[in-house]
């Protein structure tokens, strides 16, 4: 989720019950829940350092309590700063006593808390466990950015600051702050039904392309984490079906990004929930998967040279769907390029016939080796 969300969200938390702690909660609940953020100090040192390190242990249960304890920290230090300037002046009435150092970082924890379980609800996911274990979970309700989420954190404090100024009373302000975070789950609720109904029309929308899974047996999780383990071939060495997502498009909650996980690439297709053609049982003919496009992901030789590079594991341990692309010039030199498919170009912009998007992709990474297989050259690239 964005730091302008973490931010407005915080605002709304501190005009619950959560504001009756003390002078220095709004303060500590807005440092805390943009604190575990502070892993893009990694980027100093390049892309693929802070690829490696995002939302790592910042995100994790010592980052929580660590950085917990830091904003507290903080805001315990700049409210005595403050309080000896003021010493000798004329300072105002305070409306509230000072929260306690413990009630401080209880509420910083909070916030950090909360930080996490709202990157954990989006597509980009969160690597919950880490630093013990490094790999991602996501639920794939919300994209990284929510505008509904926005505009409901928005109207809320605007509201409330219209409260304020009208002089109503605390109570009426802290009513409008419950039907803010009420909203919120409301978005919530909604987004999670629309992802179920989303992945229950996978197989009629993909039809007669989906192959079988690779591991028959295998459950759905409740949360979905990568990089998975586990069977990724069929015993008869076809494709086979590793796995199905339903990533949330930006603009509407009910329109959806339906990535079929293959054994030898990814099946694409837009899908729109509320299309009326989904509300009634299927007709003779009824053809859906043909608006599908598939996306190869081809691991030549040199694409398992290209992965043992520095750039290459960075992103592949970010990738929830890496494809690999690679080709190989006249003079020998070998370009393998990876795309998540997370975030790859719309697949509206596919030609028909095309093996890819016009367009360029939102994150790649290239990597070239010379004929021997050495590296020329690795990196990020937009």
């Amino acid at each position: 989720m964005d730091n302008v969300t973490h931010t407005l969200f915080a605002l709304t938390l501190a005009r619950t019950p959560l504001g009756r702690a003390g002078r220095g909660t709004t303060a500590a609940l807005v440092l805390a829940s943009n604190a575990p953020d502070i892993d893009i100090v990694a980027a100093a040192r390049g892309a693929t350092s802070y690829m490696t390190w995002h939302r790592g242990p910042t995100h994790g249960s010592l980052g929580i309590a660590g950085l917990g304890v830091a904003s507290a920290g903080l805001v315990w230090i700049g409210r005595r700063i403050i309080d000896r300037r003021t010493i000798g002046r004329e300072a105002a009435p305070r409306s509230a006593p000072d929260a306690s150092f413990g009630m401080l970082i209880a509420i910083s924890m909070i916030g950090v808390l909360l930080h996490v379980l709202m990157d954990l609800a989006t597509s980009y996911g969160t690597r919950l466990l880490s630093p013990f274990d490094w790999h991602w979970f996501a639920v794939d309700w919300l994209p990284i950015v929510d505008v509904y989420l926005l505009m409901i954190l928005v109207a809320g404090l605007v509201s409330a600051e219209v409260l304020k100024a009208s002089k109503a009373s605390t109570a009426s302000r802290r009513s409008l702050a419950a039907i803010t975070l009420m909203l919120m789950a409301a978005n919530y609720g909604v987004r999670a039904v629309a992802h179920h109904q989303a992945l229950a029309q996978a197989p009629r929308l993909f039809g007669p392309l989906l192959p079988q899974p690779c591991d028959p047996g295998a459950a759905t999780p409740a949360i979905e984490y990568w990089p998975r383990g586990g069977v990724t071939t069929s015993e008869s060495g076809k494709p086979c079906l590793i796995g199905i997502a339903a990533v949330p498009t930006f603009l509407s909650p009910f329109r959806w990004r339906m990535i079929a996980h293959l054994s030898n690439g990814y099946d694409l297709h837009e899908l729109d929930v509320l299309d009326a053609r989904l509300q009634r049982p299927a007709e003779p003919g009824e053809a859906f998967w043909r608006r599908s496009v598939r996306y190869p992901n081809q691991w030549t030789a040199p694409t398992f040279l290209a992965a043992a590079t520095r750039t290459a594991r960075g992103f592949l341990g970010f990738a929830r769907f890496p494809a690999a692309r690679s080709f190989v010039d006249p003079s020998g030199v070998a370009t393998v390029r990876w795309v998540d498919m997370r975030f790859a170009a719309g697949i509206l912009s596919f030609a028909p016939g095309a093996n890819g998007p016009r367009g360029a992709d939102r994150l790649t990474v290239l990597v070239r080796m010379g004929p021997d297989g050495r590296v020329l050259d690795e990196a990020f690239s937009r």
